[in-house]
């Protein structure tokens, strides 16, 4: 193509503001083209469909392809149109999700089909090309939650699945849009073309057509594509509980090690730290990582490995059995597990307020994502808390909200909250610090209007104007199904090491010859890491580390069992974080 048919095009094109539309370079077309085929296109081809997995990886070499969502449907939009050197798809792709819009051939030309798996072991093999794809994808995947795309959720603001639908989808970063049917003019006409009654919402719509009446969390990710719960009484050598950042990191380095691992957790991979709209102070990114990158590539590296991720799946007991562990779901299936790693982190408290659980999930929020975000607008907002998550989301919802204000209980900033967040939050021109300030009080009838706020050094109260309140008190750990199983501390945190040790089952131990290990709870071959462990670090690269240690002592524990992983080709056990190569 020459350099004038080039200009053409790139006027035609949707102009790359974002970063999520790049360019592959002629070498890396080179290299793709080893491992694909060069087909040639057709005007109106449907390169792939909304709703159908990706089965390719796709780039162009000639010829321009439109992006639409809700093709043929009365919502039909154009989302991008790309030209040559371009590549399709967004993180569907990568994580074995659906489509979520359609690629349609505009100008025939030539198109470079790389298999689906073939691609994703070269983004994990190959750095330079991995990480452009990954941030492209990443890119992409948030200008479909803020364009409103995928699939609809009709639900009311008052009731309660309709907002355990929207935090599944917004947890899961799965693109939707909610239509209000206390509020948005669209509903009624929707009701009557698909004769569904009142009670039956909230529903899931998609394509224009596919509809589930008030599905449960696990029928909405069998619908989007997200792996659901394997058959009954599958074995694992590693169970971890809780895909957080100690969870996602047990994931990656059991299974480079060697050891079958299984990921599980309730509602989404990520945990608190997804929600976190930028993580400035994670080693190796000086410039910060939002958490859903952060998370979206640990995903990916477990999946590289062979790690099996499974959302949602709750897990309801653990029980010991045969020197191995039980590990039963809320659906009443079962696995067994040679070890059991414990990552279900913690959930935000809640705000103890009259009249607020009426607006929870309409504008009241324990998480700042893009999703709460766009629902902003212009309004000023207030935040609660004065800790490192409060901080976060007071920056990010700043670029949104017309205003801040930022309320914190105690009386110094600095006393919970990271230096360089202080320094961020107190010079931001959109942030209001109000120190010794309480909510006491909600206003609003269908939203929040207003806060009653009261200094708790003076008894004074005032009025505040919010539209939306973002609350970040403190966090009790996800342990009510393990208790009478092992020790937990008043708090119900996971007592483990020396801890464990003072009131486990001495009779137990003495038969193993040892004590628990440092990550090891009362229960032998049982290990708790990140947030929901007592005397844990409450930040994500603590966390990682933690993960990574569990496995390390997954190890040990196994071979002072005598159900050793099956040795190298040396004859030796590879070592936690070793490279694979080396096996």
């Amino acid at each position: 193509m020459s350099t004038a048919e080039q200009e053409n095009c790139a006027v035609r094109e949707t102009p790359d503001r974002y970063g999520a539309f790049p360019r592959l370079t002629p070498e890396q077309l080179e290299d793709l083209t080893a491992h694909g085929e060069r087909r040639r296109t057709a005007e109106g081809e449907v390169l792939y469909r909304e709703g159908e997995p990706f089965r390719e990886f796709l780039a162009i070499l000639g010829g321009t392809v439109e992006i639409l969502h809700d093709q043929g449907g009365p919502d039909e939009r154009t989302v991008a149109v790309h030209g040559p050197g371009r590549f399709l798809g967004e993180l569907g792709l990568l994580e074995g999700q659906a489509a979520f819009n359609t690629a349609v051939v505009r100008e025939a030309g030539e198109i470079l089909a790389v298999p689906v798996e073939r691609q994703r072991a070269l983004v994990g093999s190959d750095p330079v090309l991995g990480d452009l794809i990954l941030r492209a994808y990443l890119g992409r995947r948030f200008l479909l939650i803020g364009l409103g795309a995928g699939f609809r959720i009709l639900g009311s603001c008052y009731s309660r699945d309709t907002l355990r639908l929207r935090e599944f989808a917004a947890r899961n970063r799965l693109p939707h849009r909610w239509v209000d049917l206390e509020r948005d003019k669209e509903a009624e006409a929707l009701l009557r073309r698909f004769s569904i009654r009142p009670e039956e919402t909230p529903v899931v719509l998609w394509q224009g057509e596919r509809l589930l009446r008030n599905p449960s969390n696990a029928e909405l990710a069998r619908l989007i594509g997200l792996p659901a719960p394997s058959s009954e009484n599958e074995r694992c050598d590693v169970m971890v509980v809780g895909a957080g950042p100690a969870g996602l990191a047990a994931a990656v380095y059991g299974a480079s090690d060697g050891l079958t691992t299984v990921t599980v957790d309730a509602v989404a991979t990520g945990g608190q730290a997804a929600t976190s709209s930028r993580i400035e102070n994670y080693l190796g990114f000086p410039s910060g990582i939002s958490g859903g990158e952060l998370i979206e590539r640990a995903v990916l590296q477990a999946h590289k490995f062979g790690a099996r991720l499974m959302v949602p799946a709750e897990v309801s007991a653990l029980t010991p059995q045969d020197d191995e562990y039980v590990v039963t779901f809320a659906d009443g299936s079962r696995a067994r597990a040679g070890a059991v790693v414990l990552a279900s982190g913690v959930r935000y408290r809640r705000l103890e307020v009259p009249g607020i659980d009426r607006l929870e999930g309409i504008s009241v929020y324990y998480a700042a994502t893009v999703h709460e975000a766009s629902l902003c607008r212009a309004d000023p907002v207030a935040v609660v808390g004065g800790g490192n998550s409060a901080g976060q989301a007071a920056l990010f919802l700043a670029h949104h909200a017309s205003g801040v204000h930022l309320l914190v209980r105690g009386g110094d900033l600095n006393a919970d909250m990271s230096r360089y967040l202080v320094d961020q939050v107190e010079q931001h021109p959109k942030i209001e610090v109000l120190l010794h300030t309480e909510v006491r009080g909600v206003a609003g009838e269908e939203q929040l209007e207003s806060l009653t706020v009261e200094d708790n050094a003076s008894n004074e109260r005032r009025e505040l104007r919010a539209a939306a309140l973002f609350v970040f008190i403190g966090a009790r750990p996800c342990t009510e199904w393990l208790g009478g199983v092992l020790a937990l501390d008043e708090r119900g945190f996971v007592l483990t090491g020396v801890d464990a040790r003072a009131v486990a089952d001495a009779n137990r131990w003495a038969s193993l010859g040892r004590d628990p290990m440092l990550l090891e709870t009362s229960l032998p071959g049982v290990f708790a890491a990140g947030d929901v462990r007592s005397g844990s670090v409450k930040r994500v690269a603590s966390a990682t580390g933690e993960g990574a240690m569990a496995i390390r002592l997954v190890h040990e524990h196994r071979e002072r069992r005598g159900n050793l992983v099956t040795a190298g080709p040396e004859g030796r056990r590879p070592e936690a974080g070793g490279s694979v190569s080396s096996r």
